[in-house]
């Protein structure tokens, strides 16, 4: 299959190439790095991306950010920036990538652990992971073509936490290596509309 990986350069990314590249022509994508580069932020620069990818089998999604901060220093803008950025970043991969998608073909998004186990500072992406978790359920049901599509919802990587430890205290660690098989299961499975939850 030719597996487009959207954020490849970065940890899970990484580990999603690793594991996929055994067995799948990989084409990674990053904002600044990567063989396409492709601001998921901006519509324009995510058709012009596929159009020089051309035709793919599946997308895996590893990209998107939010701001962790207290409620009480939150304001409306720092959670239109995770909806931006995470969320709509993601969905437009979908809404216009479906077009580049051969029949059959799948799409694999990210959400979080935070969707159903909060902490502290993290009400942003609590709110985006819920909704990414949201509009795979339902978009799996309307999608054309035979396309499938699924989301992972990994907890805190094991590389992470020198720098997110104290933000997880409690939270059983997991490698990237191993969240990575969650995105072989979709892209690999049959299975669509399924939050795979990496605990």
């Amino acid at each position: 299959m030719k597996v487009v990986i959207v954020g490849g350069a970065g940890l899970i990314g990484g580990a999603i190439a690793k594991e996929l590249g055994a067995r799948h022509e990989i084409v990674v994508v990053g904002r600044k790095s990567g063989t396409v580069q492709m601001d998921t932020t901006d519509a324009a620069s995510i058709k012009a991306g596929f159009q020089r990818i051309g035709k793919f089998d599946a997308l895996v999604s590893a990209a998107g950010n939010v701001k962790f901060a207290p409620l009480a220093n939150l304001a409306a803008a720092d959670y239109e920036f995770g909806l931006k950025d995470k969320v709509m970043g993601q969905v437009n991969l979908v809404l216009i990538g479906r077009d580049f998608a051969n029949d059959g073909g799948s799409f694999t998004l990210t959400s979080g652990v935070l969707a159903h186990d909060p902490i502290v500072a993290g009400s942003s992406a609590s709110m985006t992971n819920g909704a990414l978790d949201s509009f795979v359920r339902a978009a799996a049901i309307e999608l054309p073509r035979g396309l499938r599509i699924n989301v992972v919802s990994p907890t805190v990587l094991t590389e992470s936490m020198k720098d997110y430890g104290p933000f997880f205290r409690g939270f059983k660690p997991v490698p990237a290596s191993v969240v990575a098989l969650a995105y072989s299961k979709s892209v690999e499975g049959a299975q669509t509309g399924q939050v795979y939850q990496v605990l």
